[in-house]
């Protein structure tokens, strides 16, 4: 006998949502259209020659439905696509007929974030040039190689970083051998004056064929961050460019009256491609701040009104960390007073993600895990608990295409390279699901350069990225550098760096989860975990930099750290030193610096006014000169 209907469409619709639920099917469809579209972006603007992104200005700003929306915004002034696109004209016309700047040349740049550093930017973008990233926190040495190996004669620098440039910079620049015997660098600093010179200049626009370029054309260079060497210029295709543009607006659902905020610096991918780039293809507004600051970040999403921000590395954490504000009238928390309902970035660490979203409202986590660099990248778009702290998600549909493109090896950790295995003819093995090992982004073997452009000017920098015949002979993965795990049910997790994860008591320690478990501790803002040597002692011992939210270092709140570390940690992974350290390690884009710790070790001639603490009976008790001297003579074991 059939069963009505009222009885059976219930059942039918619990049984599609458990399906759905169970294979992410809606949520692969979105991330599968996404993809779609990034790839049709890419082959229309090829077959158009526009894959320029500055057609994307140039289109906005000559629509009547787009020219008066508001393009950027910032310290409280707005400057709509039409009136942003007769601006960057100006920019590109002083650059052609003052400095002689001709189509493909790398012109450098080193500014602060402002709206100069975007009508800079796009107005080169405007004459055919290609801008090259110069990180503003940079002085001497790094300064130096990151101008040379850019190629560039001429570099544009902020006024604000103007006093990065002694003389010896300067004079080491000027000379006739700071590019490689192609003459000196021409240094033009930025003033109030310069910039009305530039605003009285006619715009022109140059033919099309000035903006010529094919998809794998270099369209900027972009610096590593130089955290174990000087920094390296990555190039960034004008393929790379399409793709994330194309992808994030309807992965993310960034709508057009969407104003996207970021102070994260434009000198870095995630704020330059991924903010800017993105906010601009898709005719969005973006909110620009001068820099990362706790005391003016929600200040300014406030003031301008912004649906989405971006985050890099540990901003969420220091943004959680920082006291509530306070409207001065009412006396009302401002914690959850915005209009922001997504957050998205790289770099948000498990043991921040909920409280963040909680505290300040957020609806929508967008993570994504890549490399300026890298071939590819993951994405986690998360609404709820299921994928909080995972740098990415794939259901059991697009798990099948990613599969066909990335491996997850095992790792000799002697030699910090995929592990061969000499039982079956020296190919690298792949981990079980679950299990963590090196991620590797398949590439062609035939044409490297299709997928992975790697470092401008720096072949071998390039080729040491590249593994080979890893599962078959003459196959090719290109190296992300990075121990992950990719669990049953399609999440992604971030476990370390490969140089990061350190061995001791025959095990490996992974910093990144150490640091995870200490960030739960109520006291601890941040913990930097890291491997030191210790004297005769086998493998690297851990040491966590730990900034507490106090000054007042007890021994009851180190007794708790050391009982919450032992209760979460097995017993090889619970750091025997801990560092109090009084502000934050990181680079300009809030990602935590270890190698300098690492090598000042826990010698207490090198960690200079940081107490250092170690664990002895289950409690961190101090540590210095008698306490090394005894390390040192081998009277103590660990």
């Amino acid at each position: 006998m059939a069963l009505p209907f009222a009885v059976t469409a219930p059942a039918v619709l619990a049984g599609v949502a458990w399906l759905n639920a169970k294979t992410q099917f809606s949520y692969d469809l979105k991330l599968i259209r996404a993809l779609v579209n990034a790839h049709v972006q890419i082959v229309r603007g090829e077959r158009r020659d526009r894959v320029n992104a500055f057609y994307w200005l140039e289109q906005h700003a000559t629509n009547k439905s787009t020219a008066n929306h508001a393009f950027l915004v910032y310290q409280g002034r707005t400057w709509t696509y039409k009136e942003a696109y007769d601006i960057v004209l100006k920019y590109g016309t002083w650059l052609k007929t003052k400095h002689g700047v001709v189509p493909r040349e790398v012109v450098a740049m080193d500014f602060m974030n402002s709206p100069v550093f975007v009508f800079l930017w796009l107005g080169i973008w405007s004459i055919g040039a290609t801008p090259a990233f110069i990180n503003y926190n940079l002085t001497g040495d790094p300064l130096l190689h990151s101008v040379r190996t850019s190629t560039a004669r001429l570099l544009l620098v902020d006024q604000e970083v103007k006093p990065r440039f002694t003389k010896e910079v300067i004079d080491m620049l000027e000379t006739a051998k700071a590019r490689d015997g192609e003459g000196p660098v021409q240094i033009v600093f930025f003033d109030a004056t310069l910039e009305e010179q530039i605003m009285d200049t006619e715009g022109l626009r140059e033919p099309n064929s000035s903006r010529s370029a094919m998809r794998l054309d270099m369209a900027v260079l972009i610096f590593t961050s130089g955290t174990t060497g000087l920094p390296k210029p990555a190039t960034v295709s004008w393929q790379k460019i399409g793709l994330l543009t194309g992808f994030m607006p309807p992965w993310f659902n960034l709508k057009k009256d969407d104003r996207y905020y970021t102070c994260m610096p434009l000198y870095h991918s995630s704020a330059a491609l991924l903010g800017l780039c993105t906010a601009m293809v898709n005719g969005s507004t973006l909110v620009l701040g001068h820099r990362f600051s706790t005391a003016t970040f929600w200040n300014e999403v406030r003031q301008h009104n912004a649906t989405v921000i971006q985050y890099v590395g540990e901003t969420c954490r220091y943004l959680l960390a920082a006291k509530p504000q306070y409207d001065p009238v009412t006396g009302e928390n401002l914690d959850r007073v915005n209009k922001v309902t997504k957050a998205f970035g790289n770099g948000l660490r498990p043991d921040v993600w909920d409280r963040f979203k909680e505290r300040f409202g957020i609806d929508t986590i967008g993570e994504f895990y890549g490399s300026t660099e890298g071939v590819s990248a993951t994405w986690n778009l998360s609404s709820n608990k299921f994928s909080s702290g995972a740098i990415g998600r794939n259901g059991s549909l697009s798990s099948v295409i990613v599969k066909r493109q990335v491996a997850i090896v095992e790792v000799d950790w002697t030699t910090e390279l995929p592990l061969r295995d000499p039982l079956n003819h020296n190919f690298c093995r792949q981990v079980k699901t679950g299990d963590s090992g090196e991620l590797l982004f398949k590439v062609d073997p035939a044409n490297i350069h299709s997928n992975f452009q790697g470092y401008f000017n720096n072949p071998s920098a390039t080729e040491s990225k590249i593994f080979r015949d890893v599962f078959v002979k003459g196959d090719a993965y290109c190296r992300s550098g990075d121990v992950v795990r990719w669990d049953g049910e399609g999440r992604w997790w971030f476990c370390d760096r490969i140089g990061d994860t350190f061995r001791w008591k025959s095990e490996n320690v992974s910093t990144a989860e150490v640091s995870a478990v200490l960030g739960t501790h109520p006291r601890v803002h941040e913990a930097n975990v890291y491997g030191v040597e210790v004297p005769n002692h086998d493998g690297r011992a851990g040491c966590a930099a730990v900034l507490f939210d106090t000054e007042d270092v007890s021994e009851a709140l180190l007794d708790s750290v050391a009982v919450h570390a032992r209760s979460s940690l097995p017993k090889y992974a619970v750091p025997p030193f801990l560092r109090i350290v009084k502000g934050y390690h990181t680079t300009g884009t809030n990602k935590q610096m270890k190698a300098l710790l690492r090598a000042e070790g826990i010698a207490p001639e090198k960690t200079g006014g940081d107490e250092v603490y170690w664990l002895k009976g289950g409690k961190y008790e101090r540590f210095g000169n008698r306490e090394w001297e005894e390390l040192s003579q081998g009277r103590v074991v660990l």
